[in-house]
């Protein structure tokens, strides 16, 4: 398959997938606002949330890949089924013992990540009862990145990368149709996580059984004999550690947060659902398709070719990152009143988004470079690097935390967060170049300057064509949908045109996967 025609496949899934967030969160926002109620929901999903990233998408997904992808290359079918088989058994008893230890100990949890929240007895309670409701969902989501790891590395990228369009329909529905039958209703919220995440795993099923490794169970004592396992959990260890840093500093912020004014943890929400749009577009589909290609190039020894493959992945992301960020900082308020102002969701709180938007648009390059850069680590199976790398961005983020917090306020933190994931990048990409690991192709120089250019003329067409914000807010909501679709079209037209007419073509970009 080609590589480009594989990003295409998994940023249109992606795509579907962030187009129906926004409508989740729309939706959401029409129903519940941003007040104490969504608040609850907030803090209360984030954990699960962040335990997903650790177990799935973060620490294990970036263990497991690499040596699946080296088991398939070289040990052939059954050998892969064992191993896929026993980490399967092992991973699910892990995460259901996480998960459980999560309901038990929900208000312990709350009052460590929302300390804020115990000053108000009801808000305390509402939260330590959604936290029992969605901490299953981490066993579910474990489960998927399973699969995913799997089906990504037989190259069947599709599945994967649709599957969170389940968990966008289930909020969707549950908010509009259920919510009125929950007392309070934002419990429907809670709800739609745990049936989401259900769904999700449901889907991975048939993919799995049509390439012949739909896990089976298998013996504990084998799963922890097996060198295969053991070589994953030995990658684990500093995985996970490493993955926590970035988690643990979303953390700190929540907490930060929940001592701020009532809203504020749902301004950043919203702000980071924005963000998340071409982060996940973008950053998540290059790393998924980058991971198993880079792990293959560096099981064959193929050291020139695995180089090449990342300057690929720079400058695509590069192409694409940049405008994006640009044109969140142009266009925050008329992103935001445009989804998000209807109902319960206030001009105050459009501004206060709007805020922590713009603070967050500064980091949205050095966001996605992390998801490119990274891999590059661990598909040579080396995780320690990052660690130490995310240990110096995380001390990093709470000095501006303190230095930002009391002039900026909520939107303090999320400057933070943007320039901690710069620096992260530039830290990474130092140390691939430190040791050789990635040597830039030819042409920079040039590329360089058809990016500033085409760049330039988009963000003149946009702040032209965007106007006053005053005026967005006199718009109805099919005017504001139609004014912001044109605004953005005129923006990527002239920003494409322009790389044309200086001579980048999408053939400079085609590439092959890695076998």
């Amino acid at each position: 398959m080609n590589l480009l025609r594989a990003l295409a496949t998994i940023s249109s899934m992606t795509l579907l997938s962030r187009v129906l967030g926004f409508v989740r969160d729309t939706v959401i926002a029409r129903v519940f606002g941003a007040g104490a109620l969504n608040d609850a929901f907030v803090v209360a999903f984030r954990l699960p949330n962040l335990l997903r990233r650790l177990f799935a998408e973060g620490a294990f997904s970036q263990a497991f890949v690499p040596v699946l992808a080296e088991y398939k290359n070289k040990q052939g079918d059954a050998a892969t089924r064992t191993l896929v088989d026993r980490v399967s058994t092992l991973l699910a008893l892990v995460v259901a013992a996480v998960a459980l230890l999560g309901v038990i100990g929900a208000p312990l949890i709350i009052w460590i990540s929302a300390p804020g929240f115990s000053a108000d007895a009801d808000k305390f309670a509402l939260t330590v009862e959604l936290t029992r409701i969605t901490f299953p969902y981490i066993l579910f989501m474990a489960l998927v990145a399973f699969a995913g790891g799997i089906l990504n590395t037989w190259s069947r990228f599709a599945i994967p990368a649709f599957t969170p369009v389940l968990l966008n329909l289930s909020f969707i529905v549950m908010a509009l149709f259920a919510a009125p039958y929950f007392d309070p209703p934002i419990l429907a919220l809670g709800w739609a996580v745990f049936i989401g995440g259900a769904l999700q795993l449901g889907l991975q099923v048939r993919p799995l059984m049509k390439i012949g490794m739909l896990p089976r169970p298998a013996s504990l004592r084998a799963a922890l004999a097996d060198p295969g396992v053991r070589r994953i959990l030995t990658l684990m260890a500093p995985a996970t550690f490493g993955v926590s840093i970035g988690q643990l500093s979303l953390l700190i912020n929540t907490i930060f947060a929940s001592y701020l004014v009532t809203g504020s943890v749902s301004w950043l929400y919203y702000a980071d659902r924005l963000m998340e749009f071409p982060s996940g577009l973008l950053g998540a589909a290059l790393g998924t398709i980058l991971l198993p290609s880079l792990s293959r190039l560096h099981a064959q020894a193929r050291t020139t070719a695995f180089s090449a493959l990342l300057d690929w992945g720079l400058r695509l992301t590069l192409i694409l990152t940049l405008p994006a960020a640009l044109g969140l900082a142009i266009l925050t308020a008329p992103l935001i009143i445009t989804l998000f102002q209807y109902g319960a969701f206030s001009a105050a709180d459009t501004f206060h988004t709007r805020d922590a938007l713009l603070a967050y648009s500064v980091g949205l390059p050095g966001l996605i470079l992390v998801r490119v850069l990274a891999p590059s680590f661990y598909a040579r199976q080396d995780i320690r690097t990052p660690v130490k790398i995310g240990l110096i961005t995380l001390a990093a983020t709470q000095v501006m935390n303190l230095a930002f917090i009391v002039p900026l306020a909520h939107a303090g933190l999320a400057l933070s967060i943007g320039l901690a994931a710069s620096l992260n990048a530039s830290l990474l990409y130092l140390g691939l170049r430190r040791r050789g690991v990635y040597v830039p192709q030819p042409g920079w120089a040039r590329f360089s300057l058809q990016l500033l250019a085409a760049l330039a003329v988009m963000g003149i067409v946009l702040w032209l064509a965007a106007g006053e914000t005053e005026a967005w807010f006199a718009r109805s909501g099919l005017e504001r949908v139609c004014w912001l679709t044109g605004v953005i079209s005129a923006g990527a037209v002239s920003y494409f045109a322009v790389l044309f007419a200086l001579g980048m073509r999408t053939r400079d970009f085609r590439r092959r996967t890695v076998e």
